[in-house]
């Protein structure tokens, strides 16, 4: 009879509890965006199918471009909408410029204290005054250009070696990847962790490093039940911060490794870890420890992934269009010609190049969801009132695909970037104070991969069926089925150092 009594008494006062929680939301949250009816507790959890930017697209569609969702107890507000995603990042940029705390910023982010998580305030605009003038300058871009020739030369190298005679199948995708951590390693580090010339201890180190880096990108985001359901953390929901724990000491210990092997060295080279340590002896409060191993986080995760899903994606686009390919690369050999391989300098000459890059991020955004933004005040958003505290998405896939932003707007044409203003369209990179830092020295790094790969080879399908454009369900938009096709060399590989 105890029992008995006990349950219907837990369940009296959880139906109270559900009751009073929706009257409260109902009184509390007037004129929020339209969205899909909630279920008590879970909110809209269950409308989070995957891959969400289409599912968010989908709900757009039927509410608008601007919608609100409850995951669990946390608001959510998702973008749509070209003029609004204006109007947040001109208007109401500053409310806008907090992250939410998630449980992957706490424990692999260094308790929120990165660039990429951080509140707004004194500490970020250091980080972000840090990384303009010590990182990511365009002296210090520039002082890389080097490294990133060598890099891609290397890459052509290798493909040159299965092609030299004859078409040869060659499978890209982790190439690319190998390519870009080399790239953005080398900068932090001075070290190549991919290749033939690389110790195999470093190999197998790199290897674990973007395997907890694919699987942090997993648990982040609205996966995590944890996250905007607190009750689940009492009992530790799917071993989340049982993981995320891992996930933090194993990616500490590596770049904590990195530290130590530069601050023993008799003579500091120009790595950022370098610069940045020499920093630390004349300014230890801004320069911590923590403070560079986050950059250098931030950076690998920023820049591997992103470019090398965005390399795949452009080559997969001007295979599926020959007239693209062919235009591109007449388009070189006229400016640079088949007598030398061309560098970053040539880029200015080869706008049809950089815009199949630009059309690539267009139609197939790196990050399809921005990074997400927490409002710190009441702010008006599209007409409608978004509450403290509230989470705000910007899905940039839906933006980039929008038909009354773009003509043809699910059709690749780099062409459409000869027309004035459409550039500034572009939010790949976000916009105000939150864009990303690094886009410039990622564009330049795409466009000349992709132009010497053009200059280099003569490319075609692996069949007649165009290349399979699906994508993969996760935070970073890649490839469903890796990248394959078939290469020969042209005489301009004769060229290479």
């Amino acid at each position: 009879m105890d029992i008995l009594f006990f349950f219907s008494y837990s369940l009296l006062y959880l139906s109270l509890f559900l009751i009073f929680n929706l009257v409260f939301k109902a009184r509390k949250f007037k004129n929020l965006p339209p969205g899909p009816p909630s279920l008590p507790i879970i909110g809209n959890l269950h409308h989070l199918k995957r891959p969400l930017h289409r599912t968010f697209n989908a709900l757009s569609h039927k509410y608008g471009g601007v919608i609100s969702l409850w995951f669990g107890s946390r608001l959510v507000v998702v973008v749509s909408s070209p003029s609004v995603f204006q109007e947040c990042f001109t208007k109401n940029d500053i409310v806008l410029a907090n992250r939410p705390r998630f449980l992957s910023g706490k424990y692999i982010f260094y308790n929120y204290t990165t660039l990429g998580t951080s509140p707004y305030g004194e500490h970020w605009r250091n980080l972000r005054r840090i990384t303009t003038l010590d990182v990511l300058s365009t002296h210090r871009i520039n002082s890389f250009t080097a490294v990133r020739r060598d890099e891609t030369q290397r890459l052509v190298r290798k493909l040159a070696e299965d092609s030299s005679n004859d078409y040869a199948e060659v499978e890209l995708t982790s190439k690319f990847y190998d390519m870009t951590f080399n790239n953005i390693m080398r900068m932090i580090s001075g070290k190549r962790f991919y290749g033939d010339d690389c110790d195999m201890a470093d190999v197998e180190e790199a290897r674990e490093f973007r395997a907890m880096v694919s699987e942090l990108l997993k648990l982040s985001g609205a996966n995590n039940k944890n996250d905007f359901m607190p009750i689940l953390r009492l009992f530790d929901y799917e071993n989340l911060e049982k993981r995320l724990k891992k996930i933090s000491h194993k990616t500490d210990t590596f770049l904590s490794g990195l530290l130590e092997e530069h601050r023993n060295r008799k003579e500091r080279a120009t790595t950022m870890v370098d610069h940045l340590l020499t920093l630390q002896e004349s300014q230890p409060e801004y320069y911590t420890d923590e403070i560079i191993k986050g950059l250098a986080l931030g950076m690998l995760i920023a820049g591997t992934d992103s470019s090398a899903v965005t390399l795949e994606w452009a080559l997969s686009c001007v295979l599926n269009h020959p007239q693209v390919l062919k235009k591109v690369r007449d388009n070189i050999d006229t400016h640079v010609g088949q007598d030398r391989l061309m560098d970053e300098s040539d880029l200015l000459k080869l706008p049809y190049l950089t815009n199949i890059v630009y059309e690539t991020l267009r139609l197939y955004t790196p990050a399809p969801l921005s990074l997400p933004h927490s409002s710190s005040d009441e702010c008006i958003i599209g007409g409608f009132k978004v509450p403290r505290d509230t989470i705000v998405l910007v899905n940039a896939w839906s933006i980039h695909r929008d038909p009354q932003l773009w003509s043809e707007a699910t059709s690749f044409k780099p062409e459409r970037f000869e027309k004035k203003g459409e550039i500034d369209k572009i939010i790949a990179f976000g916009l105000g104070r939150r864009a990303c830092p690094g886009g410039g020295m990622a564009l330049r790094a795409i466009s000349l991969t992709l132009g010497l790969l053009i200059q280099c080879f003569e490319w075609k399908r692996i069949c007649d069926e165009e290349i399979d454009m699906r994508e993969e369900n996760g935070f970073t938009l890649s490839r469903l089925v890796p990248l394959r096709a078939m290469c020969k060399a042209r005489p301009v590989i004769n060229k290479l150092p």
